[in-house]
């Protein structure tokens, strides 16, 4: 209150000089300073009435504006009858009377806002500048400091660069302290709180050099937009406002796949589309991109409720979903799938459904048969049956020369598929090859990241075990194109380049994360699971690589040359011993359609025992 009533004859002097613009005659001054003790009874009395100190200043709001509007008018009016009645001579103009009002509400008003903001004013005033090492003193790093420059929360302390001509010489007042083989000196000398690789066009085997060079310091690691994001438009320019923490994908010894966009457009535009095994990591990112262009139905086919329901409400919420129709169904289940091919007539059929996971098909083998094999099966004689014009397998690289269930029944379900194709001349039936895909449900990576959250340890199951990987994005793609290339019994394969060694991966995430491997997280040897392989394959004994047209993209080229008689005889064996539980059976059968399914016991330290043997014992 008292606050408030010194405000009173600040806003009443501040009216005065501002009506006669810094020159008052003596006899206003006279007149003003006469009037203030009525003026501050008056206003007293109105800010009690109408409850101004009522309210804590540091919530006030509009209720609290509205109570000082209403006790300055009604004071004013008082004011104005005094200053102004016949009783009393006119003491000043009365416009000083109206411009004290404004000058009042004004004052009254600022000062809760000031006591509001004080917080906040306190906050941007003791904040330290986030300390930044930039990694790349090239044009990209030199917009990242002209911008920090214009404030925010970014500091740079130095550029990093392996330029020699530039160490020691400054770009926009930043130093350029030291190249790549300084950086473990510089961040123990500088002490960043960041440190950000600036070089949109690193390859992937750089970037991991970067990490490893900062594995010892627990800082975190940023970057930039890479060059195939800003060629691509994804990201319009460079700048702080791109700044994002640096992610495994970022260290992928490989560039992703540039999906002809328009040749798979004409594939799709108009046609009726069906999507086995819709609501699966795979699936689901199928259903997304099939649906941007423009299909004239979208058939999402799925056992488990819960993930149908996500993939329809995603496509809902993205606003390109077509005439989507979701289907709760199995694909082993004839009766059902033969219903859902007679009710939409598909064109082109995605089957995605499968049994992924290698150690849990170990020890379930029939169900393995069952979903890979049966599954696959009856999905792709529907189409047969249907007249489906394309009929796109999702394979696995576990399917080459495997060495558990999940891989034989996988390589099963392609020969199955290359009969029926071989027996179909109106309709093209492929298979697509691809290995690991970063962030499925269940692979290496979330499990990794769901360790590290727990503080450790990850568990890695062979030192020297190593895996492709590619982006679910990427994965769909390459199935998107494989059936436009499609001509009838093919397998396409994409070139993934290198292995990656899940060691690597597990340390690169430990690092990303935030800590330091094997002294923050530690990692452990557990031993190859059953059915696991050191390293994996895209190519079997007897196939050979050919161009597809399309970089990145290879055909494998094999004819169907089993006798189909046989063929038919021995899968139909290995589905009934699924059917009657016979795990040993199972794998006997298994071995008799895919001679190269080796499951015997190695006995080396880290590689697994034999899963057949098991079963035989």
């Amino acid at each position: 209150m008292l606050a408030q009533l010194v405000l009173v004859p600040a806003s009443t002097i501040t009216a005065v000089l501002l009506r006669f613009d810094n020159a008052v005659p003596p006899e206003i001054w006279a007149a003003v300073l006469s009037t203030l003790p009525p003026l501050l009874g008056v206003r007293g009395v109105a800010f009690v009435a109408f409850r101004v100190d009522g309210g804590l200043w540091r919530y006030s709001g509009v209720l609290d504006l509205c109570r000082i509007l209403l006790a300055v008018a009604s004071s004013t009016v008082l004011l104005y009858l005094f200053v102004y009645s016949p009783l009393t001579p006119a003491l000043y103009p009365r416009s000083v009377v109206i411009i004290d009002a404004l000058v009042l509400v004004c004052l009254l008003g600022g000062l809760r806002l000031v006591w509001r903001m004080l917080p906040y004013i306190g906050r941007l005033t003791t904040r330290r500048r986030r300390r930044v090492l930039i990694i790349g003193a090239g044009d990209a790093g030199d917009m990242i400091v002209r911008e920090m420059r214009k404030g925010g929360i970014y500091q740079p302390v130095g550029f990093i660069d392996d330029d020699r001509s530039k160490v020691g010489r400054s770009i926009d007042g930043v130093k350029v302290l030291g190249t790549r083989a300084d950086i473990p000196t510089i961040v123990s000398a500088m002490k960043p709180a960041e440190a950000l690789v600036a070089i949109p066009s690193a390859p992937p085997a750089l970037v991991r050099e970067f990490v490893q060079l900062l594995e010892g310091f627990k800082i975190p690691i940023t970057t930039v937009p890479s060059l195939s994001e800003l060629v691509n438009g994804k990201i319009g320019k460079i700048g702080v406002k791109e700044i994002r923490p640096m992610a495994i994908e970022d260290l992928l010894p490989r560039s992703p796949v540039a999906l002809n966009r328009e040749k798979v457009r004409e594939l799709i535009s108009g046609k009726r589309v069906l999507v086995t095994g819709a609501g699966g990591s795979i699936g689901s990112e199928l259903c997304r991109q099939i649906a941007s262009f423009n299909p004239a139905e979208l058939i999402l086919l799925e056992r488990y409720e819960n993930s149908l329901y996500t993939i329809v409400n995603d496509l809902t919420d993205r606003r390109i979903a077509p005439s989507v129709h979701a289907v709760i169904g199995d694909v082993t289940d004839a009766a059902r799938v033969n219903e859902v091919f007679e009710r939409h007539r598909p064109h082109i059929v995605f089957h995605a459904a499968a049994h992924k996971h290698v150690p849990l098909m170990e020890a379930n083998p029939s169900e393995a048969v069952k979903n890979n094999i049966v599954g696959t099966r009856t999905v792709a004689e529907a189409s047969q049956r249907y007249g489906a014009t394309r009929f796109v397998l999702i394979s696995t690289d576990k399917a080459v020369n495997p060495t558990s269930v999940m891989g034989a029944t996988k390589r099963v379900a392609e020969l199955i598929v290359q009969g029926i194709g071989a027996q179909n001349g109106d309709g093209c039936f492929v298979a697509v090859r691809f290995g690991n895909v970063l962030g499925s449900n269940g692979s290496v990576i979330p499990r990794m990241m769901d360790q590290i959250r727990a503080g450790g340890p990850v568990t890695v199951t062979h030192p020297e075990i190593r895996r492709y990987f590619m982006l679910i994005p990427e994965a769909v793609e390459l199935v998107l194109q494989a059936a436009v290339l499609a001509r009838g019994q093919e397998i396409f394969v994409l070139d993934m380049g290198e292995q990656v060694k899940i060691l690597d991966i597990a340390r690169n995430l430990i690092r990303l994360s935030g800590f330091i491997p094997d002294q923050d997280i530690p990692i452990s040897f557990i031993g190859l699971r059953p059915g696991e392989k050191i390293d994996e394959q895209l190519v079997g004994e007897g196939e050979e690589l050919e161009p597809s047209g399309v970089e990145k993209i290879r055909r494998v080229s094999v004819p169907f040359t089993i006798d189909a008689d046989r063929f038919e005889d021995r899968v139909a064996a290995v589905i009934e011993m699924a059917a009657l539980g016979q795990h040993g059976e199972v794998i006997r059968h298994l071995r008799r359609i895919v001679p190269t399914f080796n499951c015997r016991p190695v006995g080396r330290r880290y590689e697994s025992k034999s899963s057949e043997a098991a079963y035989v014992h």
